[in-house]
């Protein structure tokens, strides 16, 4: 059941704050921000330094759900999961991570543009896919894919903004993927920009929500 509790996670949090970092001490201010201001997936690239350290940092902290993204082999796959993270991210569909992931419980969300990719990483055991680059696909994307595809998980990550969050979630996201608008103004000395913009989509998703 481990698997479907990170996926429910997930689901409930809704918001994930996909993290590029500079260095590890400026990237811990910047996820301690995003923190604060209300976002609990944390999305922890590996083109950010010393990713994995980041991961562990941050793997215990109590209600706080630490994936592993930007993960382009099965060799990373591994060793994310060995640092704590509760599932992997990558920008493609790699067969092998992820059969890797499964074996270890762990969700994979691979980057798809295509119905073809799509269907191949659900074949493979995927339970959410990433629609990657978000920006380029479009809102409408998910809605043309759950036409013939109803069942599919569909998370946007890239290009996603306060402006047009409502016509992902319209389109049925299972979650959504907010990245660089997070950090719009940090320098590494100013944490609480990062939090302020971090609560702007929060509220947001939260007057979205309402009445539901």
């Amino acid at each position: 059941m481990k698997k479907y509790e990170i996926l429910k996670q997930i689901k409930e949090n809704y918001l994930i704050a996909v993290v590029r970092g500079q260095g590890f001490d400026d990237t811990v201010k910047m996820i301690e921000g995003i923190i604060e201001g209300g976002i609990k997936n944390i999305e922890i690239t590996y083109t950010t330094p010393k990713a994995g350290e980041l991961i562990e940092h941050f793997a215990e902290q109590p209600g706080i759900c630490v994936g592993a993204g930007t993960v382009m082999s099965v060799g990373t796959a591994d060793a994310a999961i060995r640092s704590g993270a509760r599932y992997v991210v990558s920008p493609h569909f790699d067969a092998e991570v992820s059969e890797l992931c499964n074996l270890n419980q762990i969700p994979y969300l691979p980057g798809c543009a295509t119905a073809t990719e799509i269907t191949a990483a659900m074949k493979s055991g995927v339970d959410v896919i990433k629609i990657f680059p978000g920006g380029v696909l479009g809102a409408s994307f998910i809605k043309d894919i759950k036409g013939p595809i109803p069942h599919a998980n569909l998370m946007p990550s890239g290009g996603v903004n306060k402006e047009n969050m409502s016509e992902w979630m319209a389109n049925g996201a299972f979650a959504i993927g907010i990245g660089s608008a997070l950090a719009k103004g940090y320098d590494g000395s100013n944490p609480e920009v990062v939090k302020e913009n971090t609560e702007s989509f929060v509220a947001r998703y939260q007057e979205l929500t309402e009445g539901e």
